[in-house]
């Protein structure tokens, strides 16, 4: 949460390529350190490089998605989707990684400062392709410190804003919830055994990094605001399936539903957030902040509700929060086009291009 905070004044001052490059050898350098800590077997130091982890990468996510949604615009096409989509993959694939460093017996130690030169090794190779470009913030934006927050603090007073931030907390439940809860859900709620309750998780996360990849030309012809109001109906009966089905082969299809759910909101609404005024990088960090609220606190929240109504009837509440985020989905309506604007299908993605 504190790396969302300064992105906006990292992004000002070191602009794209020095900032993105400064948190990718921030993220490096706080790995090696935890791996020194379980050398030394240190926790204090090993809880260090955790908060520092934490801080480059909250950083390095409004920097890499403000940018993102630049070159969005410029490509006059839906991009943002297929960017998280390649989240999703690094998110699986670091797992693996993790996995086979367990079966192979090489300590978390090792992993950790070997993955750390891997990742200083690519920020420096990655960050060449970025434009070295100041997004500072325009003429009639303030400039001192105290004006700046008190900028950032009145997106927190922005409608739009904060309606495009419950789509993201509804979204992003749903996923939180999915991260902590699925694979216990299958095992003790559906019966299935811990291998194929993993299974299961593995099918969710397949399922969201597709619908990502793929869903690009989706929203280009559908817009915006029907995809999200697609994809969170599609979450809702996803849900419910997996709730309430009995047959495995049904869960399963409810497990895929579920991910589609989850898979396009943080997408479009970081695109909306960043293409709704000027300071993109601070409107980012408010409705990315909400979203990651609601992936933290979703998961204490289904287990406190399970505590007493049994942990499948607690998974309603996501599909309550899908609900939510189909209903507030017009806030990701592209500035300046209204409900009856029809919809292009090659210009009505964020940030299109207007003809020359």
């Amino acid at each position: 949460m504190l790396g969302l905070l300064v992105s906006t004044p990292v992004l000002h001052r070191l602009g794209s390529r020095r900032g993105i490059m400064a948190a990718l050898l921030l993220t490096a350098a706080a790995m090696t350190v935890m791996g020194l800590a379980l050398i030394l077997g240190s926790v204090p130091l090993l809880a260090v490089g955790f908060v520092i982890v934490g801080l480059a990468l909250g950083t390095l996510d409004v920097l890499i998605n403000v940018e993102a949604s630049a070159v969005e615009q410029t490509a006059g096409r839906t991009l943002m989707p297929m960017m998280h989509g390649a989240w999703s993959a690094g998110a699986a694939a670091g797992s693996g990684i993790g996995a086979a460093c367990a079966a192979l017996g090489v300590s978390p130690a090792v992993q950790f400062i070997a993955e750390a030169a891997l990742i200083a090794a690519a920020a420096v190779g990655t960050a060449l392709g970025i434009p070295d470009v100041k997004r500072a913030p325009t003429a009639h934006l303030p400039q001192d410190r105290a004006a700046k927050l008190r900028q950032w603090l009145r997106g927190w007073l922005d409608w739009r804003l904060l309606l495009i931030g419950v789509v993201m907390l509804g979204v992003e439940f749903g996923e939180g919830s999915a991260n902590s809860w699925l694979t216990l859900a299958m095992r003790d709620g559906h019966g299935a055994s811990a291998a194929v309750a993993a299974l299961f998780f593995t099918a969710f996360a397949a399922g969201e990094a597709l619908a990502r990849i793929f869903g690009g030309p989706v929203v280009d012809r559908l817009g915006r605001v029907r995809t999200i109001r697609v994809s969170t109906a599609v979450g809702v009966v996803g849900v419910a399936l997996f709730i309430e089905a009995g047959n495995h082969w049904i869960v399963l299809a409810g497990v895929l539903m579920w991910a589609v759910g989850v898979s396009m909101g943080f997408p479009l609404g970081m695109s909306a957030a960043a293409e709704s005024g000027p300071d993109p990088a601070a409107r980012v960090s408010v409705v990315a902040s909400i979203g990651y609220f609601a992936s933290l606190a979703g998961p204490p929240a289904v287990g406190v509700l399970a505590e007493s109504a049994g942990l499948l009837p607690s998974l309603w509440l996501i599909a309550a929060l899908f609900l939510a985020a189909f209903a507030v989905a017009g806030s990701l309506r592209p500035q300046g086009q209204t409900a009856r604007s029809p919809v292009a299908t090659s210009g009505s993605g964020p940030g299109s291009v207007p003809p020359k």
